[in-house]
């Protein structure tokens, strides 16, 4: 398995959680204030959790995912006004300026920041905006979730992550979204939510991770789940805390 490659793990992927709805409808409010109503696109879509959030808050738009098996899982997704489209964050096959906003949910950090601001751009209306959002565990919320990531790392105490969100920093996002002088007016909204999983769901949620498999091996990835699993055994429902974390900014392109 390679990092970003999410092929063997699509089947997994519908077990995650979708974000936090007062992110989403807080951003929601300040987009059409903004600019008004008009299509989005949510980029590197995945098997579509965003996609059915945005969908519930009654937007429609494009559905943009490289893998096909993530878009092969996507096709029973309750999200009726979006149109799947094969595509990268660099390349999203959109036309220009036909989004009013679009996003990338817990997939920004796989993406070409230079290479993807400027085709943010180019598929944006003039005003229009960009939210890169993420949905880290928060696990200083839960005792037990602490216990499961000691777990994690006693099995790879060097690891990195990719990125789970949580370490993003508004410096970073700035420098990244905000480098090529193409968008302004950064700013970041974060809000707590918790999800209510039974214990098969959540040890899919942890399979559908390609960083820590991919640092930990095969071996090495199977006592991960395997010590998680002795730690979640007397639980009947698994109680799991979020923090969807958001950095939006908007379009300078004149009209």
């Amino acid at each position: 398995m390679k990092h970003g490659d999410f092929t063997e793990l699509a089947k997994f992927y519908r077990n995650r959680p979708g974000y936090s709805s007062v992110v989403l409808k807080c951003l929601k409010n300040h987009v059409l204030n903004s600019i008004g109503e008009g299509k989005v696109a949510d980029i590197g879509a995945g098997t579509g959790k965003l996609t059915e959030n945005l969908a519930g808050l009654g937007l429609g738009g494009f559905a943009v995912e490289p893998n096909e098996a993530m878009r092969a899982e996507a096709e029973n997704v309750s999200g009726g006004g979006f149109i799947w489209k094969e595509g990268t964050a660099e390349a999203t096959g959109l036309a220009d300026s036909c989004v009013n906003w679009a996003l990338m949910g817990s997939s920004f950090h796989w993406a070409d920041s230079r290479l993807a601001v400027r085709e943010f751009y180019r598929i944006l209306v003039p005003g229009g905006f960009f939210t890169a959002i993420w949905n880290p565990r928060d696990i200083e919320r839960s005792e037990l979730h602490k216990r499961i990531e000691e777990a994690v790392y006693s099995e790879v105490p060097g690891m990195r992550r990719v990125s789970s969100g949580k370490s993003v920093s508004t410096e970073e996002m700035r420098d990244k979204l905000l480098g090529e002088g193409l968008f302004k007016d950064i700013f970041f909204v974060e809000a707590p939510h918790t999800e209510f999983m039974t214990k098969e769901r959540y040890m899919n949620t942890w399979k559908s991770v390609n960083d820590i498999q991919v640092q930990a091996g095969k071996e090495g990835f199977c006592r991960i789940l395997e010590k998680i699993g002795k730690i979640i055994c007397e639980f009947d429902e698994i109680e799991v805390p979020y923090l969807s974390r958001s950095w939006t900014v908007q379009s300078s392109k004149q009209s």
